[in-house]
């Protein structure tokens, strides 16, 4: 690591005045105001009553909101931040109750998340509760819950089994019927007597029919390939779902433009016949292409289906018939959909997108059958997550802003947008809202940023600076305030940064979403290359270019995928990049893609395997020099805690300054709010001293 000669008396004394000059330009809140503010998320609407429900989570503690009118209140009356999430709203079909899940998913040991490390564990258990509050009462261990059309009967998973269970007091949970496999996607029939489902077996998957009158189950055109997303037609006789052809050879975090053909399926339950009603042209599109909803496939109004498409290389909504004829393109552009949910009569969609704005979201409606797309939403935030409301047809939605946290909201029909909840105090006065950059990577690449400068910053003064990345890496970031709860924390700790003298880039690198097909499947990225870290040193060198940045002091900071890009440019730029925060990082993509895909032997796919090496910071770590702070869960899920305790081996080895906040029993996203605030002030902390005064610089380097 380069070192840093003595500084004279005089240069002593005018630092520290360039220091002075940057501490008094300070806001004098803190990390924990910015992470006060409640995050809403799981917003569903009752099938009657104009009622709508959500989850907030107020420093970690997570209740249940429920507005009918203007303003909404809690329903639920949780008090710890125990690290136990809320998730899976149902609405019973009068309205006069609301179920849940309580409790986090296990992984595969069986393990529920138990943050606290409390001495009796952890359950995953679906509750019910009345929509006016009150106390709730547990139904069962279990998730993914499902309501029977009149109310009497909820369907849900155990342990992979579908169970039933009814409503009243005393009922007892039994599992429906038997299967091999593992049970997903639950859905009713609307008459009731028929229940679908998909049943997962590793290499394959099938729709399955139960069917209550008879006690027998049935499976749709069985194949070797993938099928999911079962949706209900009409009077219950039909049953549209997906099948994804199985590519076994397929490994994560690699550039993937094509496949084999997907395709949209019609089944007749009563007589077993299934036709295709829409298959995926080869090349662009080909691939599958998700967006957020409760479903991939939605049934519409007079017999026509909607569903996700990439086919001119950015996620749109298209709609055909069941006969598959008319297949037509609802959301033209060079932009992306992404929140997406259906009008309660199932004539049009009502979805989220960066059109016209490519670095924020807004809402939109448009017809199934197709034409000119109705904007609904504007301004510089974002909003997202849009559903209508019965019986009055209003659309309630999240929202955001540069400096204001997201929140709840009811659109009026000019389009302004109604807070459903009294905003809690928060300083975004002292805030100022990012800028939007676009910047060359060291290749060329044209690259999106936020760029965050303190409110009273003046471009002849010298900041020590910061690069961000995101996580995923199909994530973008924006300019206002995220719609997950994961990097609404990194935005505000962004914002805090900024406030506190740092100028912070965000940086939207390849790989990510929002800017098209060819972006997030870049040639050569993660595993198979890592072009990313040409974005990486982009960044470094604008920033570096600026009159307004101190040269000598960039850090960098990321979790996940960020934790990768900070860890990588710190192995092979450390000469730049003066000290980096780790967020459980990736550091070997061989373990991290076995993770994903246990069958993977690197051994067995020798090529591959060296190019993934090649592409991680452990490749490179005897080029790692500057100092690094790790954080990391031991309970993580997604990135396994081995990735840090073996870099740590390594830069010790090295005589690499590092240091380490571990959580015990902490998963990949922190769910106990003290560890967000542990993990946040740890970060602070450590710019400061590497990157504000020298002294432990210059120990680490």
């Amino acid at each position: 690591m380069k070192t840093r000669p003595i500084l004279s008396y005089c240069l002593f004394w005018a630092y520290m005045l360039c220091l002075w000059n940057i501490s008094s330009a300070q806001s004098n809140f803190s990390i924990d105001q910015m992470l006060s503010a409640p995050f809403p998320s799981g917003l569903i609407a009752a099938p009657i009553g104009n009622q709508v429900a959500w989850v907030s989570n107020k420093e970690g503690v997570r209740n249940i909101w429920i507005a009918q009118g203007a303003q909404g209140k809690a329903i639920t009356n949780y008090r710890e931040d125990d690290g136990q999430g809320i998730n899976s709203l149902t609405f019973t079909p009068d309205a006069q109750h609301i179920i849940y899940v309580h409790g986090g998913a296990p992984n595969r040991k069986g393990e529920i998340p138990n943050p606290t490390s409390d001495a009796d564990g952890a359950k995953q258990a679906i509750w019910i509760i009345s929509a006016k509050g009150g106390t709730a009462r547990m139904l069962s261990e279990g998730s993914a819950p499902s309501i029977s059309p009149d109310g009497k009967t909820l369907a849900f998973l155990k342990r992979g089994k579908v169970w039933t269970i009814g409503l009243e007091e005393e009922a007892k949970a039994k599992q429906l019927f038997s299967i091999r496999g593992r049970a997903s996607h639950l859905s009713w029939a609307a008459d009731g007597q028929r229940l679908a489902f998909v049943s997962n077996r590793g290499t394959h998957s099938y729709v399955g029919i139960y069917h209550f009158a008879t006690d027998q189950l049935n499976y749709l055109n069985p194949s070797v390939d993938r099928d999911h997303n079962p949706v209900w037609g009409p009077y219950s006789k039909r049953v549209a779902f997906m099948r994804m052809p199985n590519e076994g050879q397929i490994l994560p975090f690699s550039a993937r433009r094509s496949g084999l053909p997907w395709s949209v399926m019609v089944a007749d339950v009563e007589t077993g016949k299934v036709n295709t009603v829409w298959k995926a042209k080869e090349g662009k599109g080909s691939v599958f292409r998700a967006i957020s909803a409760h479903s991939q496939l939605f049934w519409g109004a007079n017999d026509r289906l909607v569903f996700p498409w990439e086919r001119d290389g950015w996620t749109h909504l298209y709609s055909v018939n069941t006969s598959g004829t008319q297949v037509r393109l609802l959301t033209p552009g060079e932009f992306e959909v992404q929140f997406v949910s259906m009008s309660t009569d199932g004539t049009s969609m009502l979805y989220s997108s960066n059109q016209n704005d490519i670095d924020r979201q807004h809402i939109w409606r448009v017809d199934i059958k197709g034409g000119k797309a109705e904007q609904l939403t504007h301004g510089v935030g974002a909003e997202w997550a849009p559903i209508e409301v019965a019986p009055n047809g209003s659309i309630v939605c999240l929202a955001s802003g540069p400096v204001t946290p997201a929140h709840v909201v009811r659109l009026s029909p000019s389009g302004k947008m109604k807070p459903l909840v009294k905003a809690n105090p928060f300083p975004s006065e002292q805030l100022r809202a990012p800028e939007q950059v676009i910047f060359a990577a060291a290749d060329g690449m044209e690259i999106h940023g936020q760029l965050f400068l303190p409110k009273n910053h003046r471009s002849s003064q010298k900041h020590p600076a910061l690069l961000f990345f995101h996580g995923g890496s199909r994530r973008q970031m924006l300019l206002s305030y995220h719609h997950r709860g994961y990097y609404h924390n990194a935005y505000a700790l962004n914002q805090y940064l900024a406030s506190q003298g740092y100028i912070v880039l965000s940086i939207n690198y390849r790989s990510g979403i929002g800017y098209g097909m060819e972006f997030r499947e870049a040639l050569n990225y993660g595993a198979q290359g890592a072009s990313e870290y040409n974005d990486v040193i982009g960044a470094g060198l604008y920033l570096q270019s600026r009159d307004d940045v101190d040269a000598d002091r960039i850090g960098l900071w990321g979790g996940s995928y960020g934790g990768y890009l900070t860890a990588l440019g710190l192995a092979k730029a450390s000469d730049l990049f003066a000290a980096g925060v780790d967020i459980h990082g990736v550091h070997d993509w061989n373990v991290v893609i076995r993770n994903f895909v246990p069958s993977y032997q690197p051994a067995k796919r020798a090529k591959f395997a060296q190019l993934a090496f090649d592409s991680s910071p452990m490749a490179f770590v005897d080029g790692w020099r500057s100092p690094v702070l790790l954080i990391h869960g031991d309970d993580d899920r997604n990135v396994p805690f081995s990735e840090t305790v073996d870099i740590v081996e390594a830069l010790r080895r090295r005589n690499v300054y590092v240091e380490q906040l571990i959580f015990p029993d902490e998963v990949h996203g922190f769910l106990l709010h003290k560890n967000w605030l542990a993990a946040y002030r740890a970060t602070e902390d450590f710019f400061d001293r590497m990157l504000k005064s020298d002294g432990v610089m210059v120990k680490g380097r």
